[in-house]
């Protein structure tokens, strides 16, 4: 008998099951200190289907680290709102997805996890960058600080906890930080 086409196929499940154990495992212990052994422990499974389905750990890693920010169509906003649907979004998305935090941690003390992050920034700041920026050559340098603010403001407050910076309430995380992403994506050239 066939199984439904609904159906997950076994090794679909275990290769779910690893990527939960790698995020979890980079995330505690780094990009350097996580072994695949370790991995194949959190996720139940011998250490040889991690290398079956990933390769390596760089691959595992890459795997690991495939993130979509999600970041919400801005071509039907009025333009002087981009900054703080932006900021409001990226809130959301530190405040309720431990791979994006576990990423910035990895990124900021190994140097495959700021290439992921560099990447990652890059193609989907990037991407709207070109589509709100006044002067579409400048894309890149203005998508580059956006994620300054971005990720410096995830930085402060979820992974190293600056005091001032949890005690905000969202509310004032995105009035501070909204106009700035909305000149650096909107303004003229200075």
């Amino acid at each position: 008998m066939t199984k439904p086409a609904t159906a997950p196929r076994r090794s679909d499940a275990t290769k779910a099951a690893i990527l939960v154990a790698a995020r979890e495992r980079f995330a505690a212990d780094g990009y350097e200190r996580a072994t695949i052994r370790a991995i194949a422990r959190d996720a139940s499974i011998d250490p040889s289907m991690v290398m079956r389905y990933y390769g390596n750990k760089e691959g595992l890693f890459v795997a690991a680290s495939a993130i979509d920010l999600r970041i919400p169509e801005l071509g039907a906003l009025p333009g002087k709102h981009v900054g703080s649907v932006l900021v409001t979004h990226f809130l959301d998305r530190w405040e309720n997805d431990d791979v994006l935090t576990a990423m910035l941690r990895v990124g900021v003390t190994n140097e495959a996890g700021a290439e992921r992050m560099r990447a990652v920034f890059a193609e989907q700041i990037g991407a709207v960058t070109v589509g709100v920026c006044p002067v579409p050559a400048e894309a890149a340098h203005r998508a580059a600080l956006v994620a300054s603010q971005i990720l410096g403001m995830a930085l402060a407050r979820y992974v190293l906890r600056f005091g001032p910076a949890v005690e905000m309430s969202r509310d004032e995380v995105i009035a501070w930080l909204a106009p700035t992403v909305q000149r650096y994506l909107t303004a003229e050239t200075p």
